[in-house]
This record gives structure tokens, sequence and C-alpha cells, in this order.
């Protein structure tokens, strides 16, 4: 018939993008021969649409995806010609939404709004895609801090889907909902997921969003045991949900259809609030395996879809394990990923925003780790200037104290800092971690000051915290600090009796600082106590820290990334990455 020769072209494209590797230049040019023969308008819309979806998933070309989404008709003039064909409105609001997330991905939230706005006006009559409109309106509130008009969006959302009934759909909207409010009513949702009579898929879905909120929450408060059972519940959700099939069994109704996440990008997310879990926990082995494991699960995925989704991913996968890398000692390792983050945000204005603050923060401590106190009060400074998150904020200052104490010549800038964090009253954020912290911080003041009682009763106050919730590295921090104060005062016995746990603890994390400041104690404590061959067997250990530290330092700063840490405005520099090349991930496949 009349359309052989379209449908041909476009099963052509359809098999050169679902190869393996995708073969996206092919099934380009199939679809670009679509157009000179000026199909019907209906074809000439779809074919403007897989077009722009094509660019927009596969490439980075997105001035060319953007051409073709507008010219998917959403709302020029072919509208009115557009709403009298039947069945097109997959078309219009598959267009929307991806035009807006490309908007968004060049920070051009003030275009994708109204579009949005005017998509959802017109798509009552479509369930799925009114859903999926509101839900993404409602996420770039939430980008923009605008809690208010997001919760709104997620009322009218769930309402909507009550209506048409759609129960799965309308908890989920007001989840997300609770969420945004701040109060989580989260054993609330916990039982309405529970209680829940759906089919298997929809629950299990449900469950994994409900459980990777109540994961974030506690990790947020920094609450590293008391997330255990959660952090364990949410593992074994995405085992089941990995052996159910989706095609088995379809809803009924269409509003149900709507999908909070993929199922693959599930798993990545599980992944990834377990690296932030082991990473709190200092348990950075584990931290290490399963960032592997996600690395190379987003690897399978992107070659297949540049979903901005996978990118943040990858990007606060990096941000984790880089701070990783900095405790165990490999530097010159966490200065690569540090790159790496910069060109992942190099290509993408939006998470570039979104990441800036943490990027120099990285980098500032990536410059503590390699004694350029100067650089990473630079750093420091930067990422204050750009973060507006308050836990950010107060790792940043943390980190910062940290600095002006080591440099011991900056006393009033440094009593500014800690009155900001202070952890005995009004200590600005809810976070159980960075106020166990803070009390650390002030220890280390009161320590170099001479204050040994002082810091004794902080020290002590952060041991208490970090053992209830099982926060290794500030409890192997407060011991080997204590153990120091003890040496110092002559009292030899309870010396030993921190360093030597302290030095356990740290082996086993592994803290290879808190390593090296062990084994010292322990030479000289072993040396005062006339045990000469407890002395010499830490001796040998210090030694052996001594050198693999120096060996990382000297391999770290003659890397040309290096010069990043003179970097503190604008967007990242690109010469400093020539000698990394890009990562496969970020080879363009066109």
């Amino acid at each position: 018939g009349g359309e052989s020769w379209y449908l041909a072209l476009l099963g052509l494209a359809e098999h050169f993008r679902t190869s393996s590797p995708p073969k996206v230049r092919l099934c380009v040019h199939c679809l670009q021969a679509v157009l000179p023969r000026k199909p019907p308008a209906r074809m000439e819309a779809r074919t403007h649409l897989q077009l722009g979806s094509v660019l927009y998933h596969h490439t980075r070309n997105g001035d060319q995806a953007r051409g073709h989404l507008e010219k998917a008709p959403l709302f020029p003039l072919h509208l009115t010609l557009v709403l009298q064909i039947p069945q097109f409105e997959d078309v219009k609001f598959e267009a929307a939404s991806l035009l807006s997330e490309l908007y968004c991905q060049e920070n051009s939230v003030d275009t994708a709004k109204p579009l949005l706005r005017k998509a959802i006006q017109i798509s009552q009559q479509t369930p799925y895609w009114h859903c999926r409109l509101l839900f993404q309106l409602a996420q770039l509130h939430t980008l923009e801090k605008d809690l208010v008009s997001a919760c709104d969006l997620l009322g009218v959302g769930a309402e909507y889907a009550r209506v048409v009934g759609s129960e799965y759909t309308r908890w989920l909207l007001l989840m997300e909902r609770k969420l945004q409010e701040v109060h989580p009513l989260l054993t609330l949702c916990g039982q309405i997921v529970e209680n829940w009579q759906g089919n298997p898929i929809q629950k299990e879905s449900l469950r994994v969003f409900f459980l990777v909120l109540q994961v974030t929450h506690y990790l947020d408060a920094g609450q590293v045991k008391s997330v255990k059972p959660c952090l364990k519940q949410l593992q074994q959700c995405i085992q089941t949900i990995s052996t159910l099939h989706d095609d088995e069994i379809l809803p009924s109704n269409p509003a149900d259809l709507f999908h909070w996440l993929p199922k693959e990008h599930m798993c990545v997310l599980v992944y990834l609030v377990t690296v932030m879990h082991s990473m709190q926990a200092g348990y950075l082995e584990k931290a290490q395996k399963y960032t592997d494991k996600a690395l190379m699960q987003l690897e399978k995925l992107k070659m297949l879809d540049c979903s901005p989704i996978l990118s943040s991913f990858q990007v606060i996968l990096l941000e984790h394990i880089i701070m990783c890398r900095l405790v165990t000692g490999h530097k010159a390792t966490a200065l690569q990923e540090i790159s790496q983050v910069c060109q992942l945000c190099q290509q993408s204005p939006r998470l570039f925003s979104n990441h800036a603050a943490q990027l120099h923060t990285l980098l500032g401590l990536y410059c503590i780790s390699v004694n350029c106190m100067d650089n990473a009060e630079a750093q420091f400074t930067t990422a204050l200037r750009l973060t507006t998150h308050q836990e950010l904020w107060a790792f940043i200052v943390t980190n910062l104290a940290s600095v002006y104490i080591r440099e011991g010549n900056r006393h009033q800038e440094l009593y500014s800092l800690l009155e900001r964090i202070n952890p005995d009253h009004n200590f600005p954020v809810s976070s159980h971690c960075l106020r166990a912290a803070a009390f650390y911080i002030r220890g280390l003041f009161s320590f170099f000051q001479g204050r040994y009682n002082e810091a004794k009763r902080f020290l002590r106050e952060t041991l208490k915290m970090s053992n209830a919730e099982d926060l290794n590295r500030l409890t192997a921090c407060s011991l080997v600090l204590l153990g120091h104060i003890f040496y110092v005062l002559g009292n030899h016995r309870e010396s030993n009796n921190m360093v030597v746990p302290a030095m356990q603890l740290a082996s086993k994390i592994p803290d290879m600082s808190v390593q090296l400041w062990s084994s010292a104690l322990l030479r000289d404590l072993n040396k005062a106590c006339g045990n000469a061959m407890d002395a010499h067997e830490a001796a040998q250990m210090h030694q052996n820290f001594s050198q693999q530290l120096l060996q990382d330092h000297i391999e770290a700063c003659s890397l040309p990334e290096h010069n990043l840490i003179t970097w503190t405005d604008g967007p990242p520099p690109v010469q400093f990455q020539a000698q990394n090349g890009p990562t496969t991930s970020l080879a363009s496949l066109l």
C-alpha cells in the first residue's frame, strides 16, 4: 500500500536502533529518508518525534534533537489538524515531555514549564500522559526548591488518579508529596504499601519507591545503624522485582502504566544507596564493590540510553567513591575520578549547576590530603558560595574549620566558623553524623590549644554518638586522638586502651591516615614502656604506611589533573583532562 515504504524505513530504523551496540547513524539516516517524501501529517509528526528521541537519547546533539522535537506538532499551528487525528496524543505528549527534559538539561527551566503546563491542560483525556506530565512538572518545581507548587501539582495528580481509578499511581504521587512536606509520614506510607492489593510488579515498584525514600531519609539524618533493616528490605525487594516479567501482567487501567523509574534504573539506584550507606558507615571495601557493580550496569545502560538520570547516578556514585579513595590512600585515582566528574558536568549545564558545590568540596578534600591548605581553603570557600543545601554547607564548614586548625594562625575566622556549627546548641542541621563530626572538630581544636580536659569531653561526645550509629571513621579518629591526649598526659595504659582499638578499626575500614597516626603512637608508647620488640614492629608498620602515602602523593601531584586545584570560577576547565581521555560512557555514539 501507500504506506509500505514508510513502514519499511521505520522497521529498518528500529532494527538499527536496537542493534547491540546501537547503529545510531544508520537509524537516523532511515528516519531522515522519510521526510523528503512529504508523508502524511501523522507520519511526519511521528518521524520527527522519533528522530528527536533518538538524537536525544543516543547522542549529545541537543540542537538537532530540539529541532526535530519542536517540529513534532506540539503546540504550533498544526495543533488543530493534529487534534482531529485520533490516536495522536502519544506523539504530542511524548514530544512535550522530551523537549522539556532537553530544556532542563540546558538550564532553560523557564521554557520547559509553560510547555509542560500546556501539555497537562490538553492531556486530561489521556490518563498515562496526564499523570506523567504532572509528575515531571512537580519535579521541576522541586529542583527550584518551590515545594509549595510541587505539592499542589502532586495533590492534583493524586486526585486525578483517584478519579480515573488508579490506586497505584495515586499512592505513588501521594508518597512523593508526603516527602515534600518533610514530615515523612513514613510508617503510614509503609502500611499503605503492605496492605496494597494490586498486581505484583506494581506492589514491588511501590515498595522500592517507599523504601528508597525511607533509606535516603535515614542517610540524610546520618543514622547509619538505624537504616540497616530498611536497606536490607530494599535489597531483597529489588531481587524480587528482577525476577518478575513486566509483560506477563499488564495493568488494565492506562493510568496504571505510569512507572516512576524503569526496572534497570531501580537496580542502579539500589546500588547507589548501598554505596552511600557503606561510605557513611566506613565499610569502604564494600562501597568499592558496589560502585564497581553500579558503574558496570550504568555503562551497559548508557549504550542504549543517554537518559539524564543515568548521568546523575554516575556523578553521585563517583562523588562517594572519590571520598572513599581519599580515606584509603588512593589520591591519584580520586583525582582522575574528580576529572571524570568534570567531564560529565561539561556535557550538561544542569548537572554542573546541581553538582558544582560538591565538585569544589571534593577538590577541597583532595587538597587537604596532599597538604595544599591554601587551595583547600579556596575550594571550600567557592563551594560555600555555590551551595544552598544545609547539610552540604555544614559538611564544608566542618572541613574548612579543620583547615584553619591545621594552619594554626587563623583564630578569628576559626572561632566564627565553630560558632556556626556549635553542636551544644542551635546546631544548624538534624544530621546525627554531622553533629558528631562537629564535636570531633571542637575536640581537635581544644587538643591543639592544649586544653586536654575540654578536648576529652568533646571527643567522648563524638564517641557516644558514633558508637550509637556505627560511624566507624569518626570512632577511629576519636579513639586515636584520645590516645594521643593520654600519651601527652603520660597515662600510657589508658593511651594504649584507645590506640589499639583505633588501629584495629582503621585497618578494617581501611583508613590510611588513622593507621599512620596509630602506628606512630604505638611505636612511641611501646618505646616509652620499654617494649622494644613491639616498638620495632610498630615502627616498621609506620614506615610502610609512610612509604605508600608518599608514593601516592608524588603520583597524584605529578598528574596534569592536579592543576584542577587552582580552578575556583566558572565551568570546569577542559585542558587538565586531556590526559585522561573520555571514558567509554562519554564517547559520542554518532
